[in-house]
């Protein structure tokens, strides 16, 4: 494994070196220490390499992923795994507010808490967390699935497309065209297969489903006073 100390090496030079990296690199093993809560580390990635940072960073950490494997060993600022296309980036703490944010593709992981609008306007990302997330989580959600088995803040799912949510603690509130829905055989297994992906131990048939009511976004000339 190459360490890269951001106490002695900018922040530019250690993304710049990892964004060297071409897909037949045999430099696979990466550890960034003393990240001291900088922003915008290892940051567009596009190789399939393993990149584990030891201690906090600031925002937009492992932003528009793709094919690496980005672990943090602290909490994270704002908009982890921004726009994350594929790949799997893990938080071992906490998570600031959007999290995942407009994620295409690939598996975020928290495995403490996530605050405020976890998911918001994903595209396709699976997103586990192992505690809890705040208001307005997966609002606009578009695609992919969100786990959460804590508690879920207000506004859950507002103006939910298709991306489907499950939820083991309290809702606080849905949003607007969000509604639980029945969690058939299929779904638990599903879930199974996300927790079991995610490596966090929780009983899927503990949780609730919850998805778009598809009344939103379909026009309904006859009730046009109520947009």
């Amino acid at each position: 494994m190459i360490t890269l100390d951001l106490a002695q090496t900018s922040l530019r030079e250690v993304n710049a070196r990892l964004h060297a990296l071409g897909p037949d690199t045999n430099e696979r093993g990466w550890r960034i220490v003393n990240p001291r809560g900088a922003n915008a580390v290892a940051v567009g990635l596009r190789v399939p390499i393993e990149v584990e940072i030891d201690g906090h960073v600031g925002y937009y950490c492992a932003g528009m992923n793709r094919d690496a494997t980005v672990t943090v060993n602290g909490h994270s600022g704002t908009g982890v795994a921004e726009n994350i296309m594929s790949g799997v980036v893990r938080v071992r703490g906490n998570a600031s507010q959007s999290a995942a944010a407009s994620g295409r593709g690939g598996l975020v992981v928290i495995e403490g808490d996530a605050s405020s609008r976890c998911g918001i306007s994903m595209k396709g990302v699976d997103i586990v967390v192992g505690g809890s997330v705040g208001h307005m989580s997966a609002f606009m959600a578009q695609r992919g699935h969100l786990v959460v088995c804590g508690d879920a803040g207000p506004d859950l799912g507002d103006s939910i497309y298709e991306a489907v949510l499950y939820v083991q603690g309290r809702v606080a509130g849905l949003g607007g065209d969000c509604i639980e829905k029945p969690m058939t055989a299929e779904h638990v297994m599903t879930l199974r297969g996300l927790l079991a992906q995610a490596g966090i131990a929780a009983d899927p048939a503990g949780f609730r489903r919850y998805g778009s009511a598809r009344k939103l976004y379909h026009f309904h000339a006859d009730h046009a006073h109520a947009y």
